[in-house]
């Protein structure tokens, strides 16, 4: 998974009935856009996220 900063993250819900959530990258730690990613969530929160198959990168 490659991603840059100003990229959108969304992530998928794990169960039934539990909404996506996402944000956008603010800081990519990994080498040449690999994970970890800086992430402002939509509710203004940030997080360090290793993303998982149940996450999606959007380009800007």
């Amino acid at each position: 998974m490659q991603a840059k900063v100003g990229d959108q993250v969304v992530m998928h819900g794990r169960a039934v009935g539990m909404a996506d959530h996402g944000g956008e990258i603010v800081e990519v730690r990994g080498n040449d856009g690999a994970p970890p990613y800086v992430v402002r969530f939509d509710d203004g929160h940030e997080g360090l996220v290793f993303p998982g198959p149940d996450c999606l990168i959007r380009p800007c």
